[in-house]
């Protein structure tokens, strides 16, 4: 299992942040400077524990103590970014943010079309309506807001929606969600394709808020219709993490490893090695901690550790 990780006897301020393995699909878990909870898409399994039915949500309740997330982020509604959902209300979460264009009823009509064999995923898409119902109302302020900086210990948290694609390709409607925190920046896209990456780039907000990250996660769990070659020059990212099953003839693992400029990761046995492109297949659950230490001065910092 591979994380990415800092541990020090006198931390100031940090974000931790943890990829879950889960298998092809994707679930990033966020907890901030000031103790917030913030989940990233609702993937469930664990690849290489071979448990197909571990649940994210349900391991942030029971074995890290989260009683409540306050944000959460549904990049777009696909089976392998919502199939944690039937476990969405145990975490009570306090705001929602979801690709607001696509209907319930193109929920539904998708379902029907592309997994009809799988009627018991049915109740996970009914879940998404649901839910995407009852979170209909004005954030307006307040501690709950997600864009004051102030309400997550000073961690900004922004996030840019594709509009103008089909609706024929949830992909294309994805949200990219970037997190920056003392001086470290990590950008998290959903399923993003050709469409989607053309419409965001001629936003200068968007290009320069994902300018020269420390940490990408692949577009499209690293597959070649998610990369593209200006997006990730423009991100320039030190690491870039995969959240995907077993390797396949469309991965871009390699052109992201070569466009990766490489970190230093320690292992539990005290050995490093550098390294660029960091998949949940091979690695397991990747964490992160960065933000400003006592112990150097308080610098800022971003620690790499495998097991």
């Amino acid at each position: 299992m591979l994380t990415i990780i800092l541990k020090q006897k006198n931390m100031s301020s940090q974000v931790e942040m943890v990829f879950w393995d889960v298998q092809h699909g994707h679930a990033t878990y966020i907890k901030t400077p000031n103790n917030k909870h913030i989940v990233i898409d609702l993937g469930i399994g664990d690849y290489s524990g071979r448990n197909t039915s571990f649940s994210p949500l349900l391991h942030l309740k029971n074995n890290y103590g989260v009683q409540q997330l306050d944000y959460v982020i549904i990049t777009h509604p696909h089976l392998d970014h919502i199939d944690d959902i039937l476990n969405f209300d145990a975490l009570k979460p306090k705001v929602l943010h979801r690709p607001k264009q696509i209907t319930n009823a193109e929920v539904m009509q998708e379902e029907n079309d592309v997994i009809t064999f799988r009627n018991q995923d049915k109740p996970k898409f009914e879940k998404y309506c649901d839910i995407n119902d009852r979170y209909n109302q004005p954030i307006g302020g307040g501690t709950d807001d997600p864009d004051n900086p102030d309400n997550f210990g000073a961690m900004k948290i922004l996030s840019f929606t594709p509009t103008t694609c089909s609706h024929d390709n949830f992909n294309n409607h994805s949200i990219v969600t970037v997190v920056e925190y003392a001086g470290i920046k990590v950008v998290i896209p959903g399923d993003n394709e050709a469409c989607s990456f053309e419409e965001l780039m001629k936003r200068d907000t968007f290009k320069t808020a994902v300018k020269d990250a420390d940490i990408l996660l692949a577009p499209h769990h690293g597959r070649e219709n998610g990369y593209n070659n200006d997006f990730v020059n423009l991100v320039n990212p030190r690491l870039t993490v995969v959240s995907d099953g077993r390797f396949c003839d469309t991965s871009a693992n390699g052109r992201y490893s070569q466009k990766s400029r490489g970190w230093t990761v320690f292992k539990g046995n005290g050995t490093s090695s550098e390294r660029k492109c960091l998949t949940t297949n091979s690695d397991g659950e990747i964490y992160v901690s960065f933000g400003t230490s006592s112990d150097t001065n308080f610098k800022n910092f971003l620690h790499v550790r495998t097991s």
